[in-house]
């Protein structure tokens, strides 16, 4: 393939076809007419020699050719774009600018509650706009539509940029007035109730069942190893909330040692490492490579690093 000869417009319109997966949806994105995508389609086809998208029962489906392009061409593009870019300097003490950012209040509570102290100095008028992993796909974040996700994430499209933000231990959380606030060991903690924690990754949850251990995430597959299961009374996506449901009544809730930090000057709390080893888990940031070279997407990205160091040293 002589590159000379291939139309650029071409890569643009695969780029946006394999993120929308539908003809229709890619060319109401790049403002042409759908046969005009269509015979874009047709021209791809002919010269990548494959059918890149194929349909089945779940609409529109990338081909493994048209897989192993979508990361080269969208890291083309991307380099591309930010090459033609009028070249300008991000004033941070000036800017006015917002930031979407999807999060769990686990990062909240945690890393972001020391952002916008830096914030406040730093950068008075930036604006953040924190929304719940339910509110966000996958799609929000790859369009630029959010300018990051802040999460714990099993696994991430090849797409997309990410850091670790730090690793976080578990701690377990209980209420002064627990019988085994003086007396803890594995067999205390199997004994008692529990209250279950976590959002990871994106998208709407779903309910959860008790039974499906190997669904329940770290903690209890930690115990299912030791062929032990706790009896888990609550089920929430809210640190804050199993923080406070753990104090005030009989229910222990495990979760990272940086949100149990919260409540480590409350004398109504005990807070005490798991009697059995939980892995550490990685809070990590995410974002598009649309925004990779952004002059202000780089200045937060940076902030985020240095808070998290920081708060490492506390």
């Amino acid at each position: 393939m002589n590159i000379a000869k291939v139309d650029l417009n071409l890569l643009v319109y695969l780029d946006v076809l394999l993120r929308e997966g539908s003809v229709t949806r890619a060319a109401n994105q790049l403002s042409i007419t759908q046969p005009a995508m269509s015979n874009g389609l047709k021209r791809l086809r002919d010269l990548f020699k494959d059918p890149l998208l194929v349909r089945t029962s779940d609409g529109m489906t990338p081909t493994k050719r048209a897989l192993e392009l979508q990361p080269v061409i969208r890291d083309v593009l991307s380099k591309l774009e930010s090459s033609i870019q009028p070249e300008t300097d991000f004033e941070p003490a000036t800017s006015n600018r917002t930031f979407r950012i999807m999060t769990s209040d686990y990062a909240e509570s945690t890393l972001l509650l020391e952002l916008l102290g830096k914030l406040a100095r730093l950068a008075p008028n930036i604006t953040l706009d924190l929304i719940t992993p339910s509110d966000v796909t996958f799609h929000d974040v790859e369009q630029g539509k959010v300018d990051m996700a802040i999460n714990r994430f099993d696994e991430l499209p090849l797409s997309f940029h990410q850091k670790v933000i730090w690793y976080d231990t578990f701690s377990c959380v209980m209420s002064a007035s627990h019988p085994l606030a003086e007396n803890w060991d594995l067999e205390g903690y199997l004994s008692a109730q529990h209250i279950w924690v976590s959002k990871t990754g994106f998208g709407v949850g779903v309910g959860i069942d008790p039974n499906e251990v190997q669904k329940l995430g770290w903690v209890d597959a930690e115990l299912t190893k030791l062929g032990k299961q706790r009896d888990i009374r609550v089920f929430t996506r809210h640190y804050h909330a199993a923080l406070q449901i753990a104090k005030t009544q009989n229910l222990i809730a495990t979760l990272p040692s940086r949100a149990a930090r919260i409540f480590k000057d409350d004398p109504g709390v005990v807070v005490k490492e798991p009697p059995f080893d939980i892995p550490p888990i990685a809070l990590k940031m995410a974002w598009s490579a649309l925004l990779h070279h952004d002059a202000g997407h780089i200045w937060l990205r940076r902030l985020i690093a240095e808070v998290a160091e920081e708060s490492a040293t506390d």
